[in-house]
């Protein structure tokens, strides 16, 4: 079992930057392949970002690539999103999310979900 919980939310100005981070109780954190999930009112979850349970693999949707950098330091039981040269159209709710596989890029790939934290990007 693990839970999880996102903090790092708020609004930015297009351009700006904000770092999410993701904090994860349970012993078995480090087993764990890491996702982050952003959802915009009216549409589905999508991916964002996943990170291998050593952190050693990354995998980035096209719209973020370049942008966003996912991280995790396994000591402090914690993922982190790096969200740089922020665009309007990345306004959404973010959720971290644990499964078995990084390059798991679906919804009911993950087992575990946070509650989300808002992200909101004025133009």
């Amino acid at each position: 079992q693990v839970q999880l919980v996102e903090s790092g939310g708020g609004l930015v100005q297009a351009g700006g930057s904000l770092r999410l981070s993701c904090a994860a109780s349970g012993r078995t954190f480090s087993s764990y392949a890491m996702g982050w999930f952003c959802q915009a009112p009216g549409k589905e979850r999508e991916f964002v970002a996943a990170i291998s349970w050593s952190g050693g693999s990354t995998y980035y949707a096209d719209s973020v690539k370049g942008r966003f950098t996912i991280s995790r330091d396994n000591a402090k039981n914690t993922v982190y999103l790096q969200m740089n040269s922020l665009k309007p159209e990345d306004t959404a709710v973010y959720y971290c999310a644990a499964g078995w596989s990084a390059q798991a890029m679906c919804v009911y790939e993950y087992d575990y979900w946070g509650q989300g934290t808002q992200v909101t990007v004025s133009s």
